[in-house]
């Protein structure tokens, strides 16, 4: 049903500021389609399982990397010995850091740089197909490429044994060819929820789709470890690789890019999805107004916001495995398990700061733009304080733990804010938006763990402290950029032409009138 007047939620008819908080997102009596056991819930926990798989097949890597090689530091200075920057546990004193395998297993003598290049190479393909992802999954629909870049991925990282076998340089490849068939997923997340997320219900399925990043980071790394441990870590990408695949045949057979052509939608849902999103729901076709995009400044506090909190995302992604074993020396089981607590309290935290973002916009007590905005600056600022602490917690194992999940989970709280104002400021291009974003957001992702290489090559405390402390200034940084600069309204140059039109009709009846 749709709302009073025949316009929709999207529906622009004044200046955005001025509209935002005279006017009500939804009339009192358009019909609600009820959220549990709809499709557009079935999507998003689809997709939750899907970037569970994403982020499975991302971090594997960072715990197994603890098994495949046969010393963090193989070429110690002549004449010396290696000194810990924490005591080594009573039960690996006399034993040097090498990981021993189940026999046939191969390690790799790799040096702290060349781990770090690894680590990182998968952003190097990553960031190249964020915007033609995005663009493609806004002008065709996004299923086939989400699904596509999970089961692409999934299939190379079955190789990932053979590529290290041959080399480091071969694994680098395979990695950045990962990167490079994952990097559509999140624009054609995007995309697709422009044309299935009522604007009342953004922060929650948006949320609650994109979260499944974390739960695969929690499940993943502790998964890793055992896995490693048991059968040797070749089998942690063969066990990956297939849950990707697995998880791709459910994909194309259930999903739909657009409401309008689901075969399992009632006709109450499909009704009120179309009519709340009105024309903002539809390919955006093969024109984009780039010029304005590249002058929009709301845009730009994304992407600067965006780079800044990855930072110290990618930081602890790609690198908390190897602090635990380098510097708090945990066994394996213990260092997977322990760098995973982080997500599981990011994940909990950012579906209940979700949740209540939709509340505070559907019961008026805050405009888009405020909620977006304190959001994100709770959710930058205070995990920085943590974070930077845990450079200064020594090698006491239980404060470091702590600080590391408190930093994390409170970071949840963003998740709700920056991260989904694409569909704020422009729904219709949000795909092309987020790829945009998101390949800014990437060259963290290549920079952070190749400068935190740098910083502990000698695997000292104040390396890691160096690590903590500049990611922290810039999530700081980021959060104040936002502030400044952020809006949670669509912007001029993302209207189209069937609204421009309503709003100048309804504009001479008002005058007429």
């Amino acid at each position: 049903m749709s709302p009073p007047n025949g316009h929709s939620i999207n529906s622009i008819d004044t200046p955005a500021d001025d509209n935002e908080d005279s006017e009500p997102l939804i009339k009192s009596d358009a019909a609600v389609s009820p959220q549990c056991c709809s499709a557009r819930l079935n999507l998003a926990v689809l997709m939750f399982f899907g970037f569970s798989v994403v982020y499975g097949l991302r971090v594997n890597l960072s715990v197994a990397m603890v098994a495949m090689v046969n010393n963090t530091d193989p070429t110690p200075a002549k004449n010396s010995s290696i000194v810990h920057a924490c005591p080594l546990p009573s039960a690996r004193g006399n034993t040097s850091d090498s990981f021993v395998q189940p026999d046939g297993v191969p390690q790799y003598p790799w040096d702290s740089e060349t781990q770090g290049w690894l680590l990182g190479a998968f952003f190097f393909g990553y960031i190249c197909t964020q915007i033609p992802g995005g663009y493609l999954a806004g002008h065709y629909g996004g299923s086939i490429f989400l699904g596509l870049g999970v089961l692409g991925t999934a299939a190379l990282t079955l190789l990932t044994p053979l590529a290290a076998q041959m080399g480091s340089y071969w694994l680098f490849a395979l990695r950045a060819l990962e990167g490079f068939g994952e990097g559509v997923t999140f624009p054609a997340m995007t995309a697709m929820w422009a044309r299935w997320a009522p604007p009342l219900e953004r922060s929650r399925l948006m949320t609650l789709s994109g979260s499944g990043s974390s739960f695969g980071a929690f499940v993943a790394l502790p998964l890793t470890g055992v896995i490693c441990q048991a059968l040797g870590w070749p089998a942690v990408f063969y066990i990956c690789g297939g849950a990707g695949c697995l998880w791709a045949v459910f994909w194309f057979i259930l999903v739909s890019d657009d409401p309008r052509t689901h075969r399992r939608i009632s006709k109450e849902e499909r009704d009120y999805i179309i009519n709340s999103i009105g024309p903002q729901g539809t390919g955006h076709g093969w024109s984009v107004p780039v010029l304005q995009m590249l002058l929009s400044v709301p845009l730009w506090a994304i992407i600067v916001t965006q780079m800044c909190s990855n930072w110290s995302y990618y930081t602890l992604l790609t690198s908390l495995p190897t602090y635990m074993d380098n510097i708090l020396h945990f066994d394996l089981k213990s260092n997977s398990f322990l760098s995973a607590v982080p997500y599981l309290g990011g994940l909990l935290v950012s579906l209940l700061s979700a949740v209540a973002a939709d509340s505070l916009i559907e019961r008026r007590v805050m405009s888009v733009t405020v909620v977006r905005k304190l959001f994100t600056f709770t959710g930058l600022v205070f995990p920085a304080v943590f974070l930077a602490a845990v450079g200064y917690a020594g090698c006491s194992h239980v404060l470091a733990v702590t600080l590391l999940t408190l930093s994390m989970a409170i970071g949840g709280i963003s998740a709700p804010g920056v991260f989904i104002n694409q569909l704020d400021i422009a729904p219709r291009y949000a795909g092309f938006l987020l790829g945009i974003t998101n390949t800014f957001g990437t060259i963290p992702g290549i920079v952070a763990p190749i400068v935190t290489g740098y910083f502990t090559e000698d695997h000292t405390l104040s390396g890691w402290r160096t690590v903590f402390c500049v990611a922290a200034a810039i999530n700081v940084g980021g959060a104040f950029f936002y502030t400044i600069f952020g809006k949670g309204e669509i912007q001029p140059w993302a209207v189209t032409e069937e609204e421009r039109a309503e709003a100048e009709s309804r504009r001479s009846r008002s005058i007429s009138t």
